[in-house]
């Protein structure tokens, strides 16, 4: 087999990658969980691109970490345990069909089956792109409960997030900041649910040679 750079456009537009997303979030909302959709993946493919590309790693270290970020929890399809694993060896077989190289495989299936809590680590840096990427994305948007009466302590803290964003200080540190409504959830709250999340961002700052700050509401906490 010939093998080739297979691009993000490539991996967006096939319909397989697609459907693997769109089912893998079609059983995420049967089990409650905030959206995991296109609007999610498309981020943090984004966001993990723009880190590498901010800290002057090459453009195809940075397409990497673009597809390694879509492609990121298509294992949700076969279960939220173990999803990064599962999503890893997925993503293994549609890159290997498509002819990509090897080494480029490797690094993308890397980041993904490093992503996860339970089991994550920035051991590269597309996998600490990633992971500061996806463990980021909080904001209202991705709370699928609009009954407000019903929300649980996930809920709450996710639809408390108004505004969030992620900014590159080269050689300096990794900035989240969040607008939380306070009427909604307290900074406790955030912390309650997102402590592991933050700490594992951290990690994958240090990776890349940067401190992580979190500022919310315009004062930084971390």
């Amino acid at each position: 087999m010939v093998r080739v750079k297979i691009t993000f456009e490539e991996i967006k537009n096939n319909e397989a990658v697609r459907t693997y997303i769109q089912k893998a979030d079609e059983s995420l909302i049967a089990l409650g969980y905030t959206e995991h959709s296109f609007a999610h993946v498309s981020r943090v493919a984004s966001v993990a691109s723009e880190i590498l590309l901010k800290l002057g790693y090459s453009e195809w270290e940075a397409e990497l970490a673009r597809i390694a970020g879509y492609l990121h929890d298509i294992g949700n399809v076969v279960n939220r345990v173990d999803h990064a694993q599962s999503g890893a060896v997925m993503a293994f077989r549609i890159l290997d069909n498509l002819g990509a190289d090897p080494e480029d495989i490797a690094t993308i299936i890397t980041a993904i089956g490093n992503h996860d809590e339970s089991t994550a680590f920035p051991v590269n840096p597309v996998a600490a792109a990633l992971i500061l990427a996806d463990k980021t994305d909080v904001r209202y948007t991705r709370v699928r409960n609009r009954d407000i009466a019903t929300f649980d302590k996930h809920d709450r803290v996710n639809y408390a997030a108004k505004e969030s964003s992620v900014e590159v200080i080269p050689g300096s540190h990794v900035q989240l900041e969040i607008r939380i409504d306070r009427s909604m959830c307290s900074v406790m709250d955030y912390f309650e649910i997102f402590l592991d999340r933050m700490i594992l961002c951290r990690k994958a700052a240090e990776k890349l040679g940067l401190e992580f700050w979190l500022v919310i509401n315009g004062e930084r906490v971390i």
